[in-house]
């Protein structure tokens, strides 16, 4: 049988993938690339880099350009056979990479050329550091029977980490519910009911159908006249894969959950790390535990003040103008948007003509254009894994290709939820390969309803600048060696600075008349109507900010205090946080913990505090563009050069000073958050 995913030499072919190509493609690979080390090993007396890290890779970049399309396939258009298969997969590889990390004579060669540092570049030697200390985190250094117990451990989180995630995706895809009455939905916007009326006909039923899918869930919680209505959707939202709501029981993470916090402790003690919070920290920026968790706390302190200033403006209003004296969880987007509307007279709705994604996307370019010298082109014919999806290339002012990249910006069925970019394939220069960087950029957009163009929410944009941030990032690389090129190598708590600096350049008239005007008449934004956007910009910020460090220090103090006889505490610790900075009490019901696939089965265990360390440096950066010019030339090439080009060749904080002239510093983020210092 013919294998694509073998036969790839450029792009993936991914209109002939099939599930069944899966398994025999990754079998193949790995026993050809664990027959190659062995024989490199086992031939090379005196490892250099070329003769030796080199063709490792290579062999290393081809697993991952087979395996990417496999796993990004799995996300976008799942089916039982595609699970089933990539599944089938995660237990190999991870064996494969504990075995590889864990073997003494690979781990000596390596040694050996660091050892001769003299002959080395300065990304060589990058590499070679960041590889001898991931040996150390793979456990090279443990006996035999602590090796032995470091694979099982790494192969049962592989496997648990990927059920937590589809026990997520099947409990959203699980419920649905059809109105047939219209006036159920009063308070819906227009294109709301277009969307709910669309997902019915596309399953063959009549009337109007809600389901968990954020396009869908958003409207309903935030303008939904039927408090009953909005109650039922929150519920089923926020128990999600749990012990509680519609689906109790069904698809329940309770017990993964316990599991995947015990084997990350015991995989870090046997490391010879007092936590999993402490094994987090060593590939990012912050130096202890104790330093996150006093930024977190002192940004919590910070806060909560107008937090709960907002929250009781926010009764205050509903009390006065709705009769409504006692807010339900269920109730706070709500009001808040009625509160909103009352103050600054807008709303996501009026804003939303002047957004169509047909301009958002063009002008977005046109903004990245500007700030660092690249053109973007759409290339039509590329084989992709659905009609929506389109392709383009980057090209440098010579006309030199640069990177290239896949848009796929629409939700729908079978698609996980949510918003990312992931790695097609980096950057690479060897003696053999000339390989420019690829991304898959993924959005889950309300799709365009009828001839109309999508028109998204100004919440929309900055998550389409946000992920571009990192795609840009990936792209515009000139790191030659994969390992460090583009995100690769990037202290954790770094690689959201390119993505929230990005989110900047939706708020800026000049950056916004690029990219904003009405979808009917071509309009830009009236003058009017952006005061009102920057004044309630920063409308229940504390709020957010708070909510944010709620999820943040969940995290890490799970991570950090997990103790074997007690097991992971998982909710009376979030009662504590929440009891620290929450200013919302959820309901004893909620189970916003069972979906958060972020930190249980998304690479930000004991570091979802980095969206928060990030902001701080994010804001920082873009401070030094406020003060020559949103769109200055020679600021635009520094972050180019300092930040994006570099990839994760120096360290995080080096290119931050070598960009800025001085270490991040918070008040940028306070004064763009409006959060009193």
């Amino acid at each position: 049988m013919s294998n694509p995913l073998l036969e790839q030499t450029g792009l993936p072919a991914f209109s002939a993938i099939r599930p069944e190509h899966v398994e025999p493609a990754i079998d193949a690979l790995l026993a050809e690339n664990r027959a190659r080390v062995a024989h490199l090993i086992d031939t090379t007396e005196q490892p250099t880099w070329e003769n030796f890290v080199e063709p490792i890779e290579e062999w290393e970049d081809r697993l991952g350009r087979v395996w990417s399309p496999v796993s990004h396939m799995n996300s976008v258009v799942n089916s039982d056979a595609l699970r089933e298969a990539y599944n089938a997969c995660l237990p190999k590889l991870s064996d494969y990479g504990t075995e590889m990390g864990h073997n003494e004579r690979l781990y000596a060669k390596y040694h050996a050329v660091a050892d001769n540092a003299d002959d080395l570049d300065e990304g060589q030697r990058k590499v070679l550091e960041n590889a001898l200390r991931d040996f150390h985190l793979s456990g090279v250094d443990l006996p035999a029977d602590k090796k032995k117990r470091f694979k099982a451990i790494s192969q049962e989180l592989s496997s648990l980490t990927s059920k937590f995630s589809e026990n997520v995706l099947d409990a959203t895809n699980a419920w649905s519910r059809i109105i047939d009455d219209v006036d159920a939905l009063r308070g819906l916007p227009q294109s709301a009911l277009d969307l709910a009326r669309q997902t019915a006909e596309q399953n063959e039923l009549e009337g109007w159908m809600l389901t968990l899918d954020y396009p869908s869930f958003f409207p309903v919680i935030t303008y939904a006249d039927d408090a009953g209505l909005r109650r039922d959707v929150y519920q089923a939202y926020q128990t999600r894969a749990s012990d509680q709501g519609p689906h109790a029981g069904k698809y329940d993470n309770s017990e993964l959950m316990e599991r995947i916090l015990a084997l990350r402790h015991e995989q870090a003690q046997l490391l010879g790390f007092a936590n999993y919070a402490e094994r987090s920290l060593a590939r990012k920026m912050a130096r202890s535990t104790d330093e996150v968790l006093a930024f977190l706390h002192d940004l919590a302190a910070r806060s909560k003040p107008q937090a709960e200033r907002e929250l009781a403006e926010l009764k205050a209003y509903a009390a006065e103008h709705h009769d409504k004296h006692e807010l339900e969880p269920w109730d706070i987007a709500y009001y808040s948007e009625k509160l909103r509307q009352h103050r600054y007279s807008i709303t996501q709705e009026e804003v939303k003509p002047y957004f169509p994604e047909t301009r958002v996307v063009p002008g977005m370019f046109d903004v990245v254009g500007r700030l660092y010298g690249v053109t973007f082109h759409e290339v039509d014919g590329v084989d992709s894994w659905h009609p929506d999806v389109r392709f383009y290339e980057i090209r440098d002012a010579d006309g030199s290709e640069r990177g290239q990249f896949y848009f796929d910006l629409y939700a729908r069925k079978d698609k996980r939820g949510g918003a990312w970019m992931d790695d097609c394939q980096p950057r690479m220069v060897t003696r053999n390969i000339a390989q420019i960087p690829v991304a898959y950029m993924t959005c889950n957009f309300t799709p365009p309803v009828g001839d109309k163009p999508a028109l998204l929410t100004h919440d929309e944009v900055e998550t389409l600048f946000h992920e571009f941030g990192h795609g840009l990032h990936h792209m515009l690389t000139k790191v030659d060696y994969s390992a460090i090129s583009g995100i690769n190598g990037v202290a954790w708590d770094a690689v959201e600075l390119p993505s929230q600096f990005m989110e900047n350049y939706c708020w800026e008239r000049e950056a916004l008349d690029l990219f904003a005007a009405h979808h009917e008449t071509g309009e830009r934004i009236p003058d009017d109507l952006y005061r009102r956007m920057l004044a309630a910009k920063n409308f229940q910020s504390g709020m957010m900010m708070v909510r944010q460090l709620e999820f943040s220090l969940f995290d890490f103090r799970i991570h950090r205090e997990y103790d074997p006889a007690q097991g992971g505490r998982i909710y009376p610790i979030l009662d504590e946080v929440r009891t620290e900075v929450a200013v919302i009490k959820p309901p004893s019901w909620n189970r916003f913990a069972h979906a958060f696939s972020h930190i249980f089965a998304g690479g930000y265990a004991a570091g979802y505090y980095s969206y928060k360390w990030a902001e701080v440096l994010s804001a920082d950066a873009f401070s030094l563009f406020e003060e020559n010019g949103v769109f200055d030339q020679a600021t635009g090439q520094a972050f180019l050069r300092h930040i994006l080009e570099r990839g994760g060749s120096r360290d995080a904080m080096q290119l931050f000073v070598a960009f800025r002239g001085r270490e991040p510093a918070i008040d940028a983020l306070l004064r763009h958050t409006g959060i009193a210092a």
